[in-house]
């Protein structure tokens, strides 16, 4: 894949290649923008049964995040499933911040987040998709929804400056669905605070 200044340089790259992708545009920009898209289309990987896939793209992250709140204790946590080319790890996680937990099981959601994204820098990765059930994931990290208390404000400053390293691909599923990571994402951010 590249960026090609002639035609000539472009066809010794795509003619004899099944399925390659290329297109002529105007300005670089537009050019860096399709390399961008395209390259999001090669990371689309079907997150049925990850386990079996043993050829992830050694710069791409997978994760399956969830959080917990135990009422009783007064304590929240964050469950998550991650996939990378060397395999499978899951991370379960008790928060320690006092104001945070005033926001329950949202506070665990954004633990989780916040820590794929921390594990995929210490890795060395490029890209990360974060699979998630609760919206506000999303939402709060590209500014679509206000932040209006500590938690999230203090999120949406953490993704802004991850993103400046970190390719961030956010994916929402269906809470309960029988989807087999998210709900294994689930047991362990139960499991991180005591909820069996």
């Amino acid at each position: 894949k590249g960026i090609f200044n002639t035609w000539d340089e472009c066809k010794k790259q795509v003619i004899g290649f099944k399925d390659a992708k290329y297109k002529k545009f105007e300005t670089l920009q537009g050019a860096k923008n399709f390399i961008s898209e395209v390259e999001d289309l090669e990371i689309d990987i079907k997150p049925k049964d990850l386990e079996k896939l043993d050829n992830l793209p050694k710069d791409l992250m997978i994760s399956y995040v969830d959080g917990s709140y135990n009422i009783k204790t007064k304590e929240y946590g964050c469950g998550v499933v991650i996939f990378t080319n060397e395999g499978k790890k899951t991370l379960s996680k008790k928060g320690t911040n006092e104001e945070y937990s005033k926001s329950r099981n949202v506070a665990g959601e954004i633990l989780g987040a916040v820590e794929s994204m921390e594990l995929a820098l210490e890795m060395g990765k490029k890209t990360l998709k974060i699979y998630y059930d609760y919206r506000g994931i999303e939402e709060w990290a590209l500014g679509n929804w206000k932040t209006n208390n500590i938690l999230t404000k203090n999120y949406k400053i953490k993704y802004d400056n991850i993103k400046k390293s970190l390719k961030v691909i956010f994916n929402k599923v269906e809470a309960h669905t029988g989807d087999k990571y998210n709900e294994e994402a689930d047991i362990l951010a139960k499991k991180s605070v005591g909820i069996e």
